[in-house]
């Protein structure tokens, strides 16, 4: 049976009447959102992660992202992941798209640590053969006027404020580096 001719702008004008009242089509209900136990979610991170590892060792790409250097006053704030190397880290992630890396900065504090920070200073750009792939990582500083955050605790398992003078031991990859080449406080 064909459909009458129209049915198309129907369709349009459906979508125009779905924009208007907020992202909801006339008569259409939504489902509930579910929030998965943390377990799940530290089980998906562990196994994107695994898939990435073998996503880079066959294809042998290069990604962009951020790293974020957050002090409050003397103090640098260092997280570990729940997948990975669980070595003492900066906060940050991959850039999508065409993200400007000033945005992924902003959307990873926002996901990892529930904060948000629109006065971000740009500090640099290093780039590292690691794991099979080349990462272009570029690196920004922002002060927090008050040191608490919100852990996602799904993605990170612990964060901690140092003593820039009195970092930890078992720093990652660019943490290290990075906070070297700032200056100083």
């Amino acid at each position: 049976m064909n459909k009458p001719r129209g049915s198309r702008a129907t369709c349009g004008n459906d979508r125009r009447l779905a924009r208007e009242a907020g992202g909801k089509r006339p008569g259409v209900r939504s489902l509930p959102s579910v929030e998965l136990p943390v377990s799940l979610r530290r089980l998906g991170y562990r196994s994107a992660y695994w898939a990435l590892r073998v996503y880079w060792f066959l294809l042998r790409p290069s990604s962009r992202g951020v790293k974020c250097v957050l002090t409050h006053g003397e103090d640098v704030l260092l997280v570990r992941h729940t997948y990975g190397p669980r070595a003492w880290e900066l906060p940050g992630g991959g850039t999508r798209g065409d993200e400007e890396p000033v945005a992924t900065a902003r959307r990873e504090m926002n996901e990892e640590l529930g904060i948000t920070i629109d006065d971000w200073t740009r500090r640099g750009e290093t780039v590292v053969d690691l794991g099979h792939h080349r990462d272009r990582v570029q690196f920004f500083t922002a002060e927090l006027p008050a040191p608490e955050i919100k852990l996602n605790r799904a993605e990170l398992s612990e964060a901690r404020w140092f003593p820039r003078g009195q970092l930890p031991p078992d720093l990652g990859r660019y943490a290290r580096a990075i906070i070297a080449s700032l200056p100083e406080a």
